[in-house]
């Protein structure tokens, strides 16, 4: 008997739940049999979201000490979080404790196929971002770290204006994170005044330029990069300042050119966030704006012929929905990788 294809994904949060609705809504074009999903905490707040998603297709998993508790709350549980981790063949920790779960479940896990971790789970595995080192990805690699939303941004931007002759021709490359202060459904974490971040790392400032510099190390890129992080108020999205030194001249109308050209790249005339963000929420999958970046071109300039300073945001985490879901797919069936991506092309916009 064939094994089932189940994707198994660790939390409800703001990557979980979309992730959880793309699996359900495009298991049958992905060739998934199951998706099952964990949730930690039983809460009254959250039975809607719960019954939507079980309701939708996918399967609800908790731990065994919280299994009554969920019941109250009028779930129908079909697994703990054991039976569900050897039954998987693809795990998304879509949690800050990607790192510690490897620990404590994944190192000792014989079912599944492969295990990813979000973000800043340094260490978790190869890291990964759609469309910058595909080519060094495998299925043979278990573990594997979907870089962060805004390392997804500052990759991309080197991929594109920085590259020449097929390598990334940069000097130095210096990168301010303005980030927003919380998801639009968090009620906590909102600050009412921009709040500096430290540069917790001595070579890197901070973890956004150090997680580039090693996700371009997977395909021998040893790039000169810095990063500082500011959070401000605001709920919308992330925005990027970048500048760029390059080795090589350029001119403003040839970087406008490389820009348009990428896919991943979603080009606007629009500088509002609201703007961008209510596009989004119209347009996007559960509000997701799918590509790497979204450049409002009229920040873009050439200072001199070597260097290149703009803005551009960050399309909430679409970009880290987009990597997740390439890899789980990769382990599934790498020979279908880029047909089964086909049915995500309309998420993904070339115009703002």
């Amino acid at each position: 008997m064939t094994k089932k294809n189940i994707v198994h994904v660790v939390g409800t949060g703001t990557i979980g739940e979309p992730l959880i609705g793309l699996f359900t809504d495009f298991k049958e074009k992905w060739g998934i049999d199951e998706v099952t999903f964990h949730k930690r905490t039983p809460k009254a707040d959250d039975r809607a979201m719960v019954e939507h998603l079980i309701n939708h297709g996918g399967r609800l998993v908790v731990d065994e000490d919280a299994r009554d508790e969920f019941t109250r709350l009028g779930h129908r549980v079909s697994f703990t979080t054991e039976q569900a981790l050897e039954r998987a063949t693809v795990i998304v920790d879509c949690t800050p404790a990607g790192n510690d779960n490897k620990a404590k479940h994944y190192d000792r896990c014989t079912g599944p196929k492969g295990f990813l971790a979000q973000g800043s789970e340094f260490g978790f595995g190869k890291p990964y971002a759609r469309g910058i080192n595909e080519e060094v990805q495998s299925p043979d690699e278990r573990f594997v770290q979907i870089v962060s939303c805004n390392t997804h941004n500052i990759s991309v931007l080197l991929k594109t204006i920085a590259i020449r002759d097929g390598k990334i021709n940069l000097a130095a490359g210096r990168f301010v994170c303005m980030r927003r202060a919380n998801d639009v459904s968090d009620n906590k974490g909102f600050v009412a005044a921009p709040e500096a971040g430290k540069h917790d790392d001595p070579e890197f400032g901070t973890h956004h330029a150090r997680d580039a510099y090693h996700l371009f190390q997977t395909v021998g890129e040893k790039l000169n990069l810095f990063s500082s992080a500011i959070k401000i108020n605001t709920q919308y999205m992330h925005t990027l300042w970048f500048d760029l030194d390059l080795r090589h001249d350029t001119t403003l109308e040839e970087v406008k050119s490389l820009l348009r050209s990428n896919p991943r790249v979603a080009c606007t005339n629009k500088r509002s966030v609201n703007q961008i963000f209510s596009f989004g929420r119209d347009h996007g999958y559960f509000g997701r704006i799918l590509n790497q970046t979204v450049m409002p071109m009229s920040t873009v300039t050439v200072p001199n012929p070597r260097k290149v300073v703009g803005f551009c945001y960050t399309p909430q985490d679409g970009n880290s929905l987009l990597s997740s879901i390439a890899a789980t797919l990769r382990f599934l069936d790498a020979s279908k990788l880029e047909a089964n991506l086909d049915v995500l092309r309309p998420y993904i916009f070339r115009e703002i």
